[in-house]
């Protein structure tokens, strides 16, 4: 099972209902509704310090008019599978917040969303809410004019369309598709796992890269695996897939054969690359491997893709 930033089933989205202009603005109107708010894509909690804990914070319209800004273009999450209130994203810049006292007040605390998920305090389920709204935000903050034409385009379907009013041209929220692989060797009983120049000091993952236009699932591990190690790679498989919302990827974790060792490291892409044995993943995973190597953390689908190799289910 992947731990977090999994697709949120705490509400029915409710995609057929997008395009009723009516029935979102019903929704918004009720006393029920309520608004998650995100400054520069961070989204306001509430945190209990005590138990290590935090949560969403959910602001009702009463508390939005408060804070005396105005309400941008509200981005519909979907509704309570009870009680069919609607849940709605709103997104402010730091800017446009820090300028009214009031906002700057209730607006807080803001926390970066990869910080959330890496410190593990937010139920997975509000984490992929979360997620959800961050990528629609910055959709919206790349798709403010037509790349047909040029001119505005108007936000419609509750956040999920943007239409050009000169030329007519929709544009849809975008989602990247992205592999991640395990690959394994076994004849020698082991994993590749290379480090990236972004990564901490000493920590390892697996690969993984994004799908090109025209390329299918195993051919874009095999190349990529080819590209950044030097390792050939014959039978892929589907192994779990995860949401990845910075800022809007979509990570399709698979299970390859290698069919060579040596490796060929593309130094632009990783620093360093090796073969490690189920025994070095499993030390790797409990943080005791001899030479300090440390593992992707629990929100990353990553470490769920180490953790079934290291359980002998790759």
């Amino acid at each position: 099972m992947i731990p977090t930033l999994r697709s949120s089933t705490l509400l029915d989205r409710q995609s057929q209902k997008r395009s009723d202009a009516d029935y979102l603005a019903a929704l918004v109107r009720e006393s029920d509704a309520r608004f998650l708010v995100l400054v520069d894509h961070k989204p306001v909690i509430v945190s209990n310090a005590a138990r290590d804990v935090a949560g969403l914070r959910w602001f009702t319209a009463t508390e939005l008019v408060s804070a005396g800004l105005e309400r941008p273009e509200p981005m519909f999450l979907g509704v309570e599978r009870d009680s069919g209130a609607g849940r709605f994203a709103l997104a402010y810049s730091e800017h446009r917040v820090k300028a009214s006292p009031p906002a700057l007040a209730l607006f807080r605390p803001t926390v970066d969303l990869r910080t959330l998920a890496m410190q593990g305090i937010m139920p997975n389920e509000e984490l992929s809410l979360a997620g959800q709204a961050k990528a629609l935000a910055h959709w919206h903050d790349s798709a403010n004019c037509c790349g047909r034409c040029g001119a505005v385009m108007h936000v419609k379907d509750g956040g999920w369309r943007r239409k050009c009013w000169a030329c007519g041209t929709s544009l849809f929220p975008r989602t990247d598709p992205v592999v991640i692989m395990l690959i394994e060797h076994p004849d020698r009983n082991s994993c590749l796992l290379g480090r990236s120049g972004r990564f901490a000091a000493n920590m390892f993952s697996t690969l993984a890269g994004f799908i090109e236009p025209g390329e299918d699932i195993e051919d874009a591990v095999r190349r990529e695996t080819m590209e950044e190690a030097g390792v050939e790679v014959a039978d892929v498989r589907f192994h779990s897939a995860q949401p990845w919302p910075f800022p809007h990827s979509l990570m399709i974790g698979c299970i390859g054969q290698a069919t060579t060792t040596e490796l060929l490291i593309d130094t632009e892409e990783l620093e360093d690359a090796r073969w490690f044995t189920r025994a070095e993943a499993r030390q790797i995973l409990a943080g005791t491997h001899p030479d300090g190597v440390t593992g992707p953390g629990r929100q990353a689908i990553a470490r769920v893709l180490i953790t079934s190799f290291v359980e002998n289910k790759a």
